[in-house]
Parts: structure tokens; C-alpha cells; sequence
């Protein structure tokens, strides 16, 4: 048999493999989840203009410097600033205006008390007046032109991975157009005579190609495009011409199925006529057989046929290189620590990665129970995991309350348990 690579080398023989992909300019609007290929500086002062952070009313702070309330303080309205206005004269002594949340601060004013802190005559508006009982701090409740950025100052760093606020930010500092890295294209080759369409109605000794539409859903996950190859029969000639063309029209290429020794196995065999084959076994359960070469330039990884190795297989070798070609700074799935809820066992001296449901207990800790049947040829305790529960190589059993990792596919996406 071939030898047996650890986990931790084929992930690091495949990312060796693979570089950033080329930059393209996308609009704001269209960059959420992408990341930065360049540098993005603001083009003015953001905020542009000293503005109020209250609805309330601006004035001199050192007016109020004898207020008490013994001895309150009158000051004369004259003016109103809602948001979009501009108030043109200088706010002179004794002199305070009404303002709206974000609305430009007056020249001559340099502090803003929230209008449930004032006394007022009349409704408030010009010509009546304000009075105040109490000290207010200079500067309070005014946000300060620039106090975000100043024109010409980095906003985000090339390598940032934009989220919902980072587009907000992006758009205040003018940046409507970015550079980011492409989309990896993902090439999906089914192999199998066995494979029928997912539409079609299985005959005798036939499955339905369900393991194209997993991998479809890990690519677009790990935030590549899928592209799908026609279903390649157990024929030689036929699995290398498609492998070839795929290798030729993609940034990556997986396929699923004719990975092991069968007598209709020839992922491997053709995969080396066409390129260089680094490895064909991996020290995981499940998806241990598993082909990784380069092709014509083309990172290329056979996945196990069985679903649920197909879909570890992919998460743990494939989502990484595909978050270093996106140019992320983190190319893992996150990974935390978690009380065992029920025993886990192995027998091998392989690395588990065990399907399993996530809760927490009365003292908020997550706890982990792997699922009874670990099957690889299962997608529905797949489906229902939170995580997949690792148990070490040299570890046979992890018994209930301890504490073990665990891969928590919500962190990616936000949904903590």
C-alpha cells in the first residue's frame, strides 16, 4: 500500500501548491465575502465635518461654566439644523442653536447636550431660549471632522476580507469600485457507471450523482464558483480527456469517486500520466483514499466516492487552498474546545473527524455528541451535524466531560451555537 501522509502534511503539500489568484475590479455592491487585492484610502475626511451624535442643541461649552441649578443658564436659539442643513453664521456668545443627529455643527460651537437634558421655553425653536442647570463637557456629543479617516489614510489593508460594515466603510470613503481576488473556478468530475442525473430514477445497481450537488454547496461555501463535468463513465479514455479539459478551464479540480485500488480505480494512474501525483492516501477516516496532483499547472485532489468522506475530504484538503488562492489571511475552519457529551471511540490510528451535534449545558459550555453511525456512506448525519468532533491518531476513546476539538462549521457563517 501507499504511505499513509498525515493530515496536516497533505494540507500543507497542497497549499504549497497553490498562490493567490488573479485580482479583478468588482463594484461595492457585488464584494461582500470577497477580499481585498490592494490597499483602499479614503478620498476625504471621514466624517467630512464636525456633526452633532444627538438630537439636541450646540453651543459654547464655556457659556455654561457657572450653571447650576441654583443658577441656571439662558441661552438664546437662534437657529435649527436638521441633517443636510448648514447653519452660515458663527454662534456667538449667549447664543445656542436646535440640531438634529448628524447635522453640521456651527462655527462657533463646540458642544452639544441631548434635548432630555434641557429646559426650554416655547416649543424650542428659534427665538425662544434654552436653559440649562448643569455643567456640560466641552466637545460632548460632537463627532469631529476626520475623527474616522483623513483623506488619504488607509482605510482597509489588501488581505481584508470584507464584511457588511467594511462595505459601509468602504462606500463613506468613496471607494465604489475594489480590487479583489477572483472567484476560484472549481471543476467537479463524478466518476462512476454506476451515476445517474439527479433527476433520473435510479435502475438496478444505479445511484442518483448526489455527491456533485454536496461538493457544488462546499465550493460556493468556501466562496469558489463550481463548474460541473458530465458524469465520467468507469473508461478510461473517457475520465482522462475530462480530466484534461478540466484541468485546462479551472483554478482547482476535484473529483469524487475511483479513488482506491478497484479494478475500475484509475484517478490515480491517469492523474500521473497527465501530471505529478504527490500523494494518494491521507491519515483521516473518513476520506483516506484520496489522489493529489498537479496538472498542467492545476491543483487537482481525487476525492473518496463514499458522501461523507467526500465532504471531509474537501473541507479539510480543498477549503483550505481554496482560501489561500482568494488571497485570506485565515485558510482553516475555525476550531474549538468542547466537553465530550457521549463516548467516542475508534480503532484505527487514524485521525476521526466524527460527525456531531453541538448544545450547551446549564453553565453555557459546548458540549459535543458524535453521532452512533459514522458511516462515510451517510450525507444525512452530515446534514444534521453542527461539527465534525476530532479524535487524535494515538487517542482510542474520549470518554464523557472531557474536552476534545472541534471544527464548528457555524463559525464560518456566523450562526453560533
Amino acid at each position: 500500500m501507499a504511505e499513509l501522509v498525515p493530515i496536516e502534511q497533505a494540507q500543507n503539500i497542497i497549499l504549497d501548491a497553490v498562490g493567490t489568484i488573479a485580482p479583478e475590479n468588482i463594484a461595492l455592491e457585488h464584494a461582500l465575502g470577497r477580499t481585498l487585492a490592494g490597499d483602499c484610502v479614503s478620498d476625504i475626511d471621514i466624517a467630512p465635518f464636525d456633526n452633532s451624535a444627538m438630537d439636541g442643541f450646540a453651543f459654547r461649552a464655556a457659556d455654561l461654566s457657572q450653571a447650576s441649578e441654583e443658577s441656571p443658564v439662558k441661552l438664546e436659539i437662534v437657529a435649527y439644523i436638521p441633517a443636510g442643513a448648514y447653519y452660515e453664521n458663527e454662534l456667538q456668545a449667549g447664543q445656542c442653536a436646535r440640531i438634529m443627529t448628524g447635522a453640521a455643527v456651527p462655527a462657533g460651537a463646540d458642544t452639544v447636550e441631548m434635548i432630555e437634558r434641557v429646559i426650554l421655553t416655547g416649543d424650542g425653536m428659534v427665538g425662544d431660549e434654552l436653559i440649562l442647570d448643569h455643567l456640560v463637557e466641552q466637545g460632548k456629543n460632537v463627532r469631529y471632522a476626520g475623527e474616522e479617516a483623513k483623506a488619504g489614510a488607509l482605510v482597509l489593508q489588501a488581505g481584508t476580507t470584507l464584511d457588511p460594515a467594511a462595505l459601509g466603510l468602504l462606500a463613506s470613503t468613496g471607494n465604489v469600485e475594489v480590487s479583489v481576488y477572483r472567484k476560484p473556478v472549481v471543476g467537479i468530475i463524478s466518476l462512476g457507471t454506476e451515476l445517474v442525473e439527479a433527476n433520473e430514477i435510479p435502475g438496478p445497481g444505479q445511484i442518483r450523482n448526489s455527491n456533485r450537488f454536496a461538493l457544488i454547496g462546499c465550493i460556493e461555501r468556501a466562496g469558489g464558483i463550481a463548474r460541473a463535468y458530465p458524469i465520467a463513465p468507469d473508461n478510461y479514455d473517457a475520465i482522462k480527456d475530462t480530466l484534461s479539459q478540466a484541468a485546462n478551464e479551472c483554478d482547482f479540480v476535484v473529483s469524487s469517486g475511483g479513488a482506491a485500488d478497484g479494478d475500475f480505480d484509475f484517478i490515480t494512474q491517469i492523474a500521473g500520466e497527465l501530471g505529478e501525483v504527490f500523494f494518494k492516501y491521507v491519515n483521516m477516516r473518513p476520506g483516506k483514499a484520496q489522489t493529489f496532483a498537479v496538472i498542467n499547472k492545476t491543483p487537482f485532489l481525487g476525492l473518496a466516492g463514499n458522501p461523507a468522506a467526500a465532504i471531509c475530504g474537501f473541507e479539510m484538503l480543498v477549503y483550505p487552498a481554496l482560501q489561500k488562492m482568494q488571497g485570506r489571511s485565515t485558510v482553516f475552519h475555525p476550531m474549538q474546545r468542547a466537553i465530550v457529551g457521549s463516548r467516542a471511540t475508534k480503532k484505527d490510528s487514524r485521525v476521526h473527524f466524527q460527525r456531531s451535534s453541538l448544545a450547551r449545558n446549564e453553565e453555557g459550555k459546548l458540549v459535543v455528541s458524535p453521532y452512533s453511525n459514522q458511516s462515510s456512506a451517510l450525507f444525512s448525519t452530515f446534514a444534521e451535524s453542527d461539527c465534525l468532533l476530532i479524535v487524535p491518531g494515538d487517542v482510542k476513546v474520549l470518554e464523557v466531560g472531557e474536552e476534545a476539538d472541534i471544527i464548528n462549521f457555524g463559525l464560518d457563517s456566523g450562526m453560533l451555537i
